[in-house]
This record gives C-alpha cells, sequence and structure tokens, in this order.
C-alpha cells in the first residue's frame, strides 16, 4: 500500500486548503483512514480520521473547520481545512489501517501565516 499527501502549501490566517490523500490500490472504502498532523517539537496527533462505513471523527481543535471526505472512484481521501489559524502549521500525514497494519503518506508541509 502506497500513500502519497499533497495540497499543503502557504496560507494567510482565515485562509483555506484542500489536502489529498491518494492510493496505490481501492483501500479507502474497505479501511479506516486519517490525517494526522505533526508541528515542530509536539506529537503528532490526529486531526479527523473516517471510516470505511464513511463515520467521521475529528480533533476538538478543528471541529467545524476541517472536514475529511473519500471518493471511492478516485481512491482519495480529502482535507478541507477552512479558517485556518497559525496553530495548524505542521507537516500534515496521511495514514490508512489495512489488515491490521498502518500506512503513511510521506507528508505534506502547511504553514498559516498570521
Amino acid at each position: 500500500v502506497q500513500l502519497q499527501a499533497s495540497g499543503g502549501g502557504l496560507v494567510q490566517a482565515g485562509g483555506s486548503l484542500r489536502l489529498s490523500c491518494a492510493a496505490s490500490g481501492s483501500i479507502f472504502s474497505r479501511f479506516a483512514t486519517g490525517w494526522y498532523r505533526q508541528a515542530p517539537g509536539n506529537e503528532r496527533e490526529l486531526v479527523a480520521a473516517i471510516t470505511s462505513g464513511g463515520n467521521t471523527n475529528y480533533a476538538d481543535s478543528v471541529k467545524g473547520r476541517f472536514t475529511i471526505s473519500r471518493d471511492n472512484a478516485k481512491n482519495t481521501v480529502d482535507l478541507q481545512m477552512n479558517s485556518l489559524k497559525p496553530e495548524d502549521t505542521a507537516v500534515y500525514y496521511c495514514k490508512a489501517l489495512v489488515a491490521g497494519q498502518d500506512y503513511w503518506g510521506q507528508g505534506t508541509q502547511v504553514t498559516v501565516s498570521s
């Protein structure tokens, strides 16, 4: 399983970005997927996740601002990020849990300027 994350960049506070995680196979419809982030000096944390059944959950810090979604036809899981804040600055990673094993994408940098 290979995951490719894209869509990061530099944005001003209040702006939006859309991250996309593409998989090498049709896995997202069958396995849970999540977006995580890691800021310098911090541990990696869960931002949002979506189950194979389509249930979603979010970190409290992003509720109401971020939306995770899945496109089974494209084999992608996206993270729409609105109303971005400087504290959202981090490297964002996608992860899929496939048959009990975690697979990570390479990370994409999101920088929010104040």
